[in-house]
């Protein structure tokens, strides 16, 4: 999720990303990618820039946009695996639900406008 309230504020202030990338200390791509929602920012750096804007941190603050990270299971599939109650082995993830499955399919349609809005940016 865009940092909008901090971007608009550095903005008025009249201040680069270079300049706030000094003051948490990291590079300028690593700030725009922080800036941009694609990494996160620490409580520590949120004080340091609110107190670098001079303003409140509750003015510039958004909260991170949860994340569902899906490691890729792997499945046996081999004769005789499946076995038990729930017709999986403790080897197997077992059932994903069709809410979750959706769920998942829409983070990972916004994920990919995001990587497409980024890809467009860099391109400029």
């Amino acid at each position: 999720m865009q940092k909008e309230k901090l971007r608009t504020v550095r903005k008025m202030k009249g201040f680069t990303q270079q300049q706030m990338a000094e003051v948490i200390p990291t590079d300028v791509s690593n700030y725009s990618r922080k800036e941009s929602g694609g990494v996160s920012i620490t409580q520590t750096e949120w004080q340091k820039l609110a107190k670098f804007l001079d303003v409140p941190v509750d003015e510039i603050y958004e909260e991170e946009e949860a994340t569902i990270i899906i490691e890729n299971p792997v499945f046996n599939d081999s004769p005789g695996a499946n076995v038990g109650n729930s017709g999986f082995s403790a080897n197997n993830m077992g059932h994903i639900s069709n809410e979750l499955s959706i769920e998942i399919i829409k983070t990972m349609q916004e994920y990919i406008a995001l990587l497409k809005e980024e890809i467009n940016r860099l391109k400029k």
